[in-house]
């Protein structure tokens, strides 16, 4: 097959520099665009040499979709809007792997995914997305009869909390026993009430530089199962975003997550 032109958005940041990396080492893709802000005193350099390797005859610029052939988009919400607008206008596919989006945001996402093929995910690790599996086959077996409690961890830099795998493994164990995750949610715990019967207790710890660590645990009476994640490096998220990119240019409109890329549904 022949190799597609990735544009990176946040290119300047942690994921960003990670994504330039693995869509050059990728046989199937080529660096068509690497973004920043207008206002980045970064504007002009080559993203090759920015990371630390040879130029890639790529300079970090302003967003500008004409040329690429798949947007991925690491960056920060307030850029939504034109991303989208951008993806929408040149029927460029969406990696959206901004966390933190509002409900408005998300709405604006659904709404964009009638026109181009758009994947949105909490977590791009092919390790996490096998993990929500096991968690959806965990929860309907032990339905209410386990307390479920979720522990993340992350690097003291980021700033949404809890984080958006930990959303999606409270969702995947809530919709799993047939509950609306809303109403039995538990972000951190504090006060004198007792635990609620359905519970999903969901805790966030920052600190040091830690990639990524989830942890979800089913207590029962007499016995605990823990189902955990750790993430060693930024590199295998950039790699499946990238993987995800590579599938989302075949695909028709709509809305995908990566079960979808990885063909874990059905």
């Amino acid at each position: 097959m022949a190799a597609i032109n990735i544009g990176i958005m946040g290119a300047s940041g942690r994921m960003g520099r990670m994504l330039i990396e693995a869509t050059l080492n990728n046989p199937n893709t080529n660096l068509g665009g690497a973004y920043v802000r207008s206002i980045s005193s970064l504007i002009g350099v080559d993203a090759g040499e920015f990371i630390g390797s040879k130029k890639a005859g790529v300079l970090l610029s302003t967003l500008d979709a004409a040329k690429i052939d798949a947007m991925i988009d690491f960056s920060l919400p307030e850029a939504l809007d034109e991303v989208l607008e951008q993806c929408i206008t040149h029927k460029i596919p969406l990696v959206m792997g901004v966390t933190g989006l509002s409900s408005e945001q998300e709405a604006k996402l659904h709404d964009a995914a009638k026109h181009i093929a758009i994947v949105y995910a909490g977590n791009y690790s092919t390790g996490v997305n096998l993990s929500l599996n096991l968690l959806q086959t965990t929860a309907r077996v032990l339905s209410l009869d386990a307390d479920v409690e979720i522990i993340e961890h992350h690097h003291k830099h980021k700033i949404d909390a809890p984080s958006g795998t930990a959303m999606m493994m409270a969702k995947a164990v809530a919709n799993a026993r047939g509950q609306q995750l809303n109403n039995v949610a538990v972000h951190g715990r504090e006060g004198v009430a007792k635990r609620q019967a359905g519970d999903i207790g969901i805790h966030a710890v920052r600190g040091g530089e830690i990639v990524g660590e989830h942890t979800v645990e089913f207590i029962m009476d007499g016995e605990i199962i823990e189902i955990t994640h750790k993430a060693q490096s930024r590199a295998t998220f950039a790699t499946g975003a990238v993987r995800a990119a590579l599938w989302a240019a075949t695909q028709p409109a709509g809305l995908y997550d990566m079960q979808d890329v990885l063909g874990l549904k059905g």
